[in-house]
């Protein structure tokens, strides 16, 4: 149980010009976590001390990194069923008062859109072109061309809002929607980009098409859920020089997705240089690999 008392303490003693003092009452402060949160916060609202200020919106933000970090080990440790919940702790890092519940709804309207015009007598060229309609023209999703390496493109929040998003983001909506009807689409990790694979054992490729491990065809949610062939990531692993592995043909884990969305933050931070939030991204990387290998 947290003293209110000794928290009205620590905090006023946070402005103390000693290093070694501050740095021992912050530490006390972190130890409680999220339970000194109100306090530090209505502190900072009624001081009119700048260092104070200074010193509580960062014992904030450490605080909120440190649940951010456990979670994501959690998750990974757990055995990252949902992809979805390791997607909003990822976006919990920049946005800590995340209403994660508009989130689910907003992937179930578009869930429940599809689902209006869906027969399960189609045939998986069908519930693409389905999918594509609802997402990419009823919806309005599109890919950031303009400002691909903005790192907004990355947060599931802001590309719902602003229906424009990288590679990744695009084929999270699409995979998470399909999944939710039971369409067996799910994430292909390939170099420089991320696609979407339609996997189904009993079906049939369609014609024109090849059928290899299960997958009947490819879906690039970036380019409006154009879909393609074995033949065409063959032709795109020759064009980047790069030597084919069967990684880059068949659905990645849940835990790589979220890799791959950390390193793309990693590098749009790098490229705004942002060294603070580069390290604290790697930090979450290393501690997502690290959790995950542990498992």
């Amino acid at each position: 149980m947290i003293d209110p008392k000794e928290v009205e303490a620590l905090v006023k003693l946070l402005d103390d010009p000693d290093t070694e003092v501050f740095r021992h009452v912050e530490e006390r402060l972190l130890s409680h976590g999220y339970h000194v949160m109100s306090y530090l916060e209505s502190s900072w609202e009624t001081s009119l001390n700048p260092v104070l200020q200074e010193r509580i919106i960062e014992i904030i933000h450490k605080i909120q990194f440190r649940e951010v970090k456990k979670d994501l080990r959690e998750w990974a440790m757990s055995g990252a069923f949902n992809l979805l919940q390791g997607v909003l702790i990822v976006n919990r890092y920049q946005y800590p008062d995340l209403d994660e519940q508009k989130i689910i709804n907003q992937i179930e309207q578009i869930k429940r859109d599809v689902w209006l015009h869906m027969n399960y007598h189609m045939s998986a060229l069908e519930k693409v072109k389905l999918l594509n309609n609802v997402i990419f023209k009823t919806h309005g999703f599109s890919g950031n061309t303009v400002n691909h390496q903005d790192p907004q493109n990355s947060y599931l929040n802001l590309v719902l809002e602003s229906k424009k998003g990288n590679q990744i983001s695009l084929a999270l909506i699409y995979s998470l929607t399909a999944q939710k009807l039971d369409i067996p689409i799910y994430g292909v990790n390939l170099p420089q980009h991320f696609i979407l694979a339609y996997v189904d054992d009993q079906e049939p490729a369609p014609r024109g098409f090849e059928k290899h491990e299960g997958i009947l065809f490819y879906i690039n949610p970036f380019n409006k859920g154009f879909v393609f062939n074995k033949r065409d990531v063959d032709y795109f692993l020759r064009q980047l020089q790069i030597s084919p592995r069967k990684e880059y043909y068949v659905p990645c884990s849940n835990v790589a997705i979220v890799q791959r969305i950390l390193r793309n933050l990693i590098a749009s931070y790098q490229q705004l240089g942002a060294r603070g939030k580069v390290e604290e991204l790697t930090e979450l990387l290393e501690t997502l690999t690290s959790s995950f290998s542990d498992s």
